[in-house]
């Protein structure tokens, strides 16, 4: 019980120590990755159809 305690004791230690980002680091964080996320979803979905439409038409021949 007292390695767990001990355990504990040091994450809480650590946590402190963290530096958390402000409201406007967050807000820029977030709205870089909710974009990236929406581009690579637009690029894949975009080079995914392009790949069918290859395949439909050399299965066609």
């Amino acid at each position: 019980m007292g390695k767990i305690k001990s355990f504990l004791g040091n994450v809480v230690s650590e946590m402190r120590k963290v530096s958390w980002p402000k409201r406007k680091e967050l807000t820029r964080y977030t709205v870089i990755v909710l974009s990236t996320v929406l581009f690579m979803t637009v690029f894949f979905a975009i080079v995914d159809l392009g790949i069918s439409k290859v395949v439909r038409w050399f299965l066609e021949l």
